[in-house]
């Protein structure tokens, strides 16, 4: 038996118990530069958990994916935050899911637009970067150094995300 989930658009709330949105938003907006640049402060913040642990800059190049797509796992971080940014304006999905006990709950679908990222908290419950309708790239920060910085969920029953509308 298959379970069906809803694409919510992407939201700083709805996201907040997961991460942070990672967008130009007014309220932290700074002129730099003579004025000629504007900054957007401070909309969130990389953790590396451990010693000999640093943050990264990665570029992953995601291929698109095919609808209807099942969710079959989930898997976290439990060292490090890991944000992704989308370098083409292309707009991806993200999957999340609260913690229960150990394992991933019933995982929540957002569409982030393109001029939208997200920074995923240490131990949040996501899946995979879910580029869609062509190849993205995407600017990714991460945590490196030692210890295993991944643990992953296999559901017994999918999870089934239908096309969604962009």
């Amino acid at each position: 038996m298959t379970q069906h989930l809803e694409i919510h658009p992407l939201t700083k709330a709805a996201f907040a118990p997961f991460g942070d949105v990672i967008e130009a938003d007014p309220a932290t907006m700074r002129f730099i530069n003579g004025g000629t640049t504007e900054r957007f402060h401070a909309l969130s913040a990389a953790e590396a958990i451990g010693d000999g642990a640093r943050v990264i800059l990665n570029l992953f190049r995601g291929q698109p994916r095919a609808f209807p797509f099942s969710i079959e796992m989930m898997e976290r971080h439990p060292f490090g935050s890991q944000c992704f940014v989308p370098l083409k304006s292309r707009p991806f999905l993200v999957v999340v899911a609260q913690d229960e006990g150990g394992r991933p709950g019933r995982p929540q679908v957002f569409l982030a637009r393109g001029d939208q990222g997200v920074n995923y908290r240490v131990n949040a419950w996501h899946y995979p970067l879910m580029a869609l309708g062509e190849q993205s790239d995407f600017l990714v920060v991460d945590r490196d150094g030692p210890g295993n910085n991944l643990e992953e969920y296999f559901f017994e029953t999918p999870y089934i995300i239908g096309a969604p509308a962009l």
